[in-house]
């Protein structure tokens, strides 16, 4: 199916990636899909336009997405530290402010993190794929492109995506509007 995706389509995944890891999860999540249509900044994929048009500007979709990262950490231990008032982002912070950037990936636990390479994506995530794949093809399209990956990411209920663009106001229809409106540009 990759194969399938444009260059735009594969570097938000790849991106996707490496946000959940930055943010220190063990899984790709469809909120770091949907942040990653983003990026970079200023360099808009087809999606992000899509997103933007449609009333989910960058600068909402990344709070609502910080929202979700301070509210749900990554783990059962981080869960409890947080409940006692730790931020382990803060702890992070503080690290590599007195030890340099990457502190904490260079102690032996940080290694063997580093070491594991691939993140998986979680079940909402693959969902969001998958559907991707079929509005592509009910769209009549050869291609997967960052545009399909926002109708995929807006059906996969069961991820936090869907739930920010709802919040927005969002809806498939509405998306599915705005992409045919961009695709004769295509």
């Amino acid at each position: 199916m990759f194969e399938k995706f444009t260059a735009e389509a594969r570097r938000t995944v790849v991106l996707a990636q490496e946000d959940a890891r930055s943010r220190h999860q063990g899984q790709v999540r469809t909120e770091n899909l949907l942040i990653c249509l983003y990026d970079p900044p200023g360099a808009e994929s087809v999606g992000a336009e899509v997103l933007t048009r449609a009333g989910l500007p960058r600068s909402e979709a990344a709070a609502a997405v910080q929202a979700i990262a301070r509210t749900d950490p990554s783990g059962p231990d981080a869960q409890k530290l947080w409940r006692l008032g730790i931020d382990l982002d803060a702890v992070r912070s503080q690290a590599e402010e007195a030890f340099g950037p990457g502190a904490l990936e260079r102690t032996r636990a940080g290694r063997r993190r580093a070491r594991e390479g691939h993140i998986p994506f979680d079940a909402a995530a693959r969902t969001a794929l998958e559907l991707t794949l079929r509005e592509a093809l009910d769209l009549g399209h050869r291609h997967l492109g960052t545009e399909h990956l926002v109708l995929g990411l807006v059906r996969a209920e069961a991820g936090a995506a869907a739930h920010i663009m709802a919040a927005a106001g969002l809806t498939l229809d509405g998306l599915r509007a705005a992409v045919a409106e961009l695709a004769p540009r295509r």
